[in-house]
């Protein structure tokens, strides 16, 4: 019981009995117990009487750290975030440049949450490449150029001077873990979370658990061909999917017609307006993303595919285009019953992600009859 309190946070009594195919009464009577013992509360503020973890001493850090940004939050471990904030990076830093800003957020945000570093019993951190399962090490060389060659967990370890290692994963991983424990995946036992932003990628879940592959690049969905004699794509490749369909690219595509490099938020309000190029734009990318996305039906059979990242505030746009050619390309089988639909947690998905990651593994209370 207290294991899938630590999983899914807050829980009520019969969630609690799902997730531990005990009896209702056993369930009750258990959570009797711990509140006896102080180990677990409840909490009628809401429409449902919940149940959650009582640990005043432990806190966690969740690192998000994109192409483009790095966001960096503090919370508690039942996962309320307390304190969270975000600075943006150029393009192309070191390691040891996106850590510096990591670094500075977290002392900023430890400060504003009123929490010690003593305190963080668990870190982690999401990296927009695949981490190599045997040495953790960023897996390819021309993904995230300024971290070739790092142990990131050990690099970040060092730079963010806490009493914890940082655990490390691929960015989209973390996503699909955050949305199966407490967003639109809770219950599926086979999905994929597509991350669609500078970086793309997806995050797979097979039988309930995060599926990396054998060597951590399962997944890569935005270095898969989609045009042999496009652009050189950053991986190497040519006409990578990522590199037609990235939050860079739209921006670019559409400053002619905008007369500026707008944000990705800008042009999904232009094209929930009707905007013509908007439109025609992100139905391209919908479109693109679906052919690639109904060959992943066609071999994984998800039952779930959720869209998330930045693009995924255009989500009224792209996820129509989206279907449109997965149940034209896929094979009926596979995607009959298949839902697309939005990632719940939004702009917070990799940073819960990280979260998840980081509690891995921290020994929980146990209750002794």
């Amino acid at each position: 019981m207290i294991h899938a309190l630590e999983a899914h946070g807050d829980l009520t009594q019969a969630d609690l009995a799902r997730e531990t195919g005990l009896a209702t009464a056993t369930v009750s009577n258990i959570v009797r117990a711990l509140i006896g013992e102080g180990t677990v509360a409840t909490d009628s503020s809401r429409a449902r009487r919940t149940v959650h973890l009582v640990r005043a001493a432990g806190h966690v850090v969740g690192i998000d750290h994109g192409h483009r940004h790095v966001r960096v939050a503090v919370g508690d471990l039942s996962h309320t975030i307390l304190a969270e904030t975000r600075a943006e990076l150029a393009i192309g830093v070191t390691a040891e440049e996106g850590l510096a800003v990591a670094s500075s957020l977290l002392t900023d945000v430890l400060q504003r949450a009123g929490v010690d570093r003593s305190t963080v019993v668990g870190a982690g951190m999401g990296l927009p490449a695949p981490i190599e399962r045997a040495t953790g090490r960023v897996g390819s060389p021309s993904i995230l150029p300024g971290w070739v060659g790092v142990d990131a967990s050990a690099v970040a370890t060092r730079a963010l001077g806490l009493p914890v290692t940082v655990k490390v994963g691929n960015d989209a991983n973390l996503g699909a873990l955050a949305e199966r424990r407490w967003g639109a995946g809770i219950g599926v036992t086979d999905m994929a979370y597509l991350k669609l932003s500078e970086g793309v990628g997806a995050g797979l879940i097979i039988n309930g658990d995060v599926f990396s592959g054998m060597t951590g690049t399962a997944g890569e969905i935005g270095h898969t061909t989609t045009d042999e004699f496009g652009d050189v794509c950053r991986c190497g490749n040519r006409g990578c999917l990522e590199t037609l369909v990235s939050a860079g690219r739209v921006s670019r595509l559409l400053e002619p017609t905008l007369g500026r490099r707008a944000t990705i938020a800008e042009i999904a309000d232009q094209a929930r307006l009707g905007q013509r190029a908007c439109v025609r734009v992100l139905e391209d990318v919908g479109r693109l993303v679906g052919r690639a996305l109904a060959d992943l039906c066609n071999v994984f059979n998800p039952e779930l595919i959720l869209v998330g990242g930045e693009l995924a505030q255009a989500s009224p746009v792209l996820i129509p285009a989206i279907r449109g050619v997965v149940d034209r390309c896929g094979v009926p089988s596979a995607t009959a019953s298949l839902q697309i639909v939005p990632a719940k947690l939004g702009e917070r998905t990799h940073i819960l992600g990280a979260f998840a990651l980081a509690v891995e593994g921290i020994p929980a209370p146990t209750f002794t009859s």
